[in-house]
Formats: structure tokens, C-alpha cells, sequence
């Protein structure tokens, strides 16, 4: 294998992206899909098809945005800088982006967003700037690369890359469909009230007693009742972040959960910051199980995730430590019903919630045993999608190792 270094200009066609005035109501929600850099960053994959809002034909008509073929490498150049995916399909983007066309006899499109995912901290540095800094589409062309010069080999290459992505893709989407299913058996039983009655048949549908609610105002089903949260579990730990002026108190083995690490997961099985012994045991306690729920209440209240191990967690975040097993299940899709609904009620974001306001959460009540048959059902579809996590890790783990000695070439690909 071979290398050369290359100004990029020689490999790609940059161009910019642009957004339609916001005031015309006209050029928005229609079929030509435009992306922001916010989509980058909410999707974390490597392939994007759309984002959370197209453009009509006359809002793209009425700014300089260009339309991009497949292929085309996204990358955000400001706000933040170095966010990248690839186009899956002809779509556009706003002004956040210098959007890189490879020219398909140089360069491979899969081979340019891994070399540049290794450098995304070259890449930075080229921005410029007092309010934001920002990456100008000369200074990108005229950034120098260091690359596989046989498109041949840049695609064998790839490859190996691709491959893992693909197993770590596919198992998020079987966890997301898995994750849909534990959601419909509980909607079936807890929001619609069509569990299994003692024949076995939908209780509701099938002529089950309801009495109606004055706090919930809807009828439910008899025998259940309405408990504070922390009278279903009065176990609530709010987190704490040890003191920052002493660096002794970080970097050690005790996971630190943030919000960053609950958003997207059902199992919070890696974390970015971790606690020494001597930090943890500054607030020894606030240490959560292996189990517990941990609630963000602050900041982005209503995401939902469950320690895997000993653990602490940041000020942000309530965590459910449960005494009754059975629990468990049922409060995960609860409480992010809870907040999920309290949004869309207030049609802005969740107020922040205290320990005392979290822990007063009017929850709905079922009886003992139709929650030990709802953890049944649904225990092995969580544990499937924890095993899927963990697997993802060691992916994830196994490409971060293989991608710069590939892409430098320290390692090569027969």
C-alpha cells in the first residue's frame, strides 16, 4: 500500500450549505430533506437520511443551499466543529456545514469520514472566529491529508470499518424495536387497561370494573390506586459532584453518571467520567446499585436509564434505588410517560424538579400481581438489550482501536 499527501480540493468539491428565511412558513415542511448540525449530533450515526425538518422546492429556490448527492460527506464547521456523517440519499443542509463531494475515482466517501473522524482535531483548528469559531470552505480546501492513495485499497479499508458500524447499527435498531415491544405490552396493560383479567381476557374490553379517579380525572381499573412515588419506593437518591478543585477526586473506577449518559440508553453501561475512591467517599451516601433508576430531573428532565453497576451519579439526576423488584419495569416506562406527557401538556420544556417535587410524582398503582406478571414477560426483553449494549461496547472499543493504525497505516488489509 501507498500513500501521498494531497491538498483535499483534489479529492473533494466543498460546498456550503444555507437556510431558508425561518419568518416564511412556506419554505418549510416539505419533502426535500435539510439537515442541522443538531441532527448530527442527536443521531450519532454514520449514515443521516433526514433531519427533524425539510424544505419545500421554494425554500431551497430561495437560498444558496445545494442539493447532495448520496455519498456526500457532512461536516459541521461551526458550532460545534467536526461532526460528521455521510448522505444516504440526496438531501441538503443548513449554513453549519462545509459538505465534501468526493470525486469518486480519488476517493472513497466511507474511507474520507473515517480519515477525518480521526481528525476532527486538525480539522478544529482551522477555525476561526470571536463569537463562534468557524471553518471557512478555503481553509478546508486547502487542508493537506495524509491518505491510501489506491481507491482500491481505501475501499478495502473501509470496509473493515463499515462492517462494525453496520453490527453496532443493527443492534441498536433491534434494541429499539425491542424497547418498542416492553412499550406496547405496557401501554396494552397500564395505559389502555387490556391486561389479562382472571379468563385471560383483555380486563376493559371484556367489561372489567372501572371507578373513576378524582386525581387522575378518568376512570381505572378497581383495586388499583394512586401512591406518591416515594411511597412506592422510598429509597430516592439525589447525586452530588464532589469538589472539582481537588483533582484527586476524579479519574478513578467509580462510574459518574451525567445526563449524557442516560440520554439514548435503557442500560447505562459506560460513562465519560469516572470517581476515585477517595472522591466517592467524600458523599459515600449517594452510591446507587446496579439497578437503580436513575431520573434526570434538571437541565433535560426525563430521561430514564438503569445502573449497571455501583455507581454515582451528578446533582441532575434522582435515582429510584427499588426494594421490590417487580417495580422496576413498570416505573422505567412510568416515568418517562410522566415527563414525556408533562411536556407536551406545559407545550414547553419540563420545569426543573427538586428531590421533595420528584419524589411527590402521583404514580398509578396496579396490584402487586399484575406487576410480577408484567416483569415476566418483559424482564427477558430488557436483558436482551442489555447483553445487546454491552456487545456494542466491545464494537465500539474493537473499531476506536483498529481506526487510526488503519487509517494511518500501521495495520493493513489483505
Amino acid at each position: 500500500m501507498s500513500r501521498i499527501k494531497i491538498e483535499l480540493k483534489e479529492l473533494v468539491e466543498v460546498k456550503n450549505g444555507s437556510t431558508p428565511s425561518s419568518k416564511e412558513a412556506r419554505f418549510y415542511d416539505g419533502n426535500i430533506s435539510w439537515i442541522t448540525p443538531k441532527d448530527l449530533s442527536e443521531s450519532n450515526k454514520k449514515i443521516i437520511y433526514s433531519g427533524k425538518r425539510n424544505i419545500t422546492i421554494e425554500g431551497y429556490d430561495s437560498c444558496s443551499t445545494t442539493l447532495l448527492p448520496a455519498g456526500t460527506v457532512l461536516m459541521s464547521s461551526r458550532a460545534p466543529i467536526g461532526l460528521l456523517a455521510i448522505a444516504g440519499k440526496e438531501l441538503c443542509t443548513n449554513q453549519g456545514f462545509k459538505n465534501l463531494i468526493p470525486k469518486k475515482d480519488k476517493i472513497d466517501s466511507d474511507y474520507l469520514y473515517y480519515y477525518l473522524k480521526i481528525n476532527t482535531n486538525n480539522i478544529s483548528n482551522l477555525g476561526v472566529g470571536t463569537t463562534f469559531k468557524e471553518v471557512s470552505k478555503s481553509s478546508i480546501e486547502k487542508l493537506k491529508i495524509d491518505i491510501e492513495a489506491d481507491i482500491f485499497n481505501q475501499k478495502k479499508i473501509a470496509e473493515v470499518l463499515s462492517t462494525l458500524d453496520e453490527k453496532i447499527e443493527l443492534n441498536n435498531k433491534i434494541n429499539s424495536e425491542l424497547e418498542s415491544m416492553a412499550k406496547l405490552i405496557y401501554d396494552y396493560w397500564f395505559v389502555q387497561f387490556d391486561f389479562p383479567d382472571d379468563n385471560g381476557k383483555p380486563y376493559k374490553s371484556s367489561g372489567g370494573k372501572m371507578i373513576y379517579n378524582e386525581e387522575l380525572k378518568k376512570n381505572i381499573p378497581e383495586g388499583w390506586e394512586i401512591k406518591r412515588l416515594e411511597g412506592i419506593e422510598k429509597n430516592i437518591i439525589t447525586g452530588k459532584t464532589p469538589s472539582r478543585k481537588e483533582p484527586k477526586n476524579f479519574n478513578g473506577n467509580i462510574p459518574f453518571i451525567c445526563i449524557g449518559d442516560i440520554r439514548g440508553n435503557m442500560h447505562i453501561t459506560k460513562t465519560e467520567q469516572h470517581l476515585s475512591l477517595l472522591g466517592a467517599d467524600t458523599q459515600s451516601n449517594k452510591f446507587i446499585p446496579e439497578g437503580a433508576i436513575c431520573i434526570s430531573c434538571i437541565a433535560s428532565p426525563g430521561l430514564v436509564g438503569f445502573a449497571t453497576e455501583k455507581s454515582q451519579t451528578n446533582q441532575q439526576i434522582n435515582s429510584v434505588v427499588c426494594a421490590i423488584d417487580e417495580n422496576k419495569n413498570y416505573l422505567y416506562f412510568y416515568l418517562k410517560d410522566y415527563f414525556k406527557y408533562a411536556k407536551t401538556k406545559s407545550g414547553s420544556t419540563f420545569p426543573n424538579m427538586n428531590k421533595a417535587e420528584f419524589s411527590s410524582i402521583n404514580i398509578l398503582k396496579p396490584n402487586h400481581n399484575l406487576l410480577i406478571n408484567f416483569a415476566k414477560k418483559t424482564n427477558p426483553i430488557f436483558k436482551k438489550i442489555l447483553i445487546n449494549t454491552k456487545e456494542n461496547d466491545k464494537l465500539v472499543e474493537l473499531r476506536d482501536w483498529l481506526l487510526p493504525m488503519l487509517m494511518n497505516g500501521q495495520v493493513t488489509v489483505n
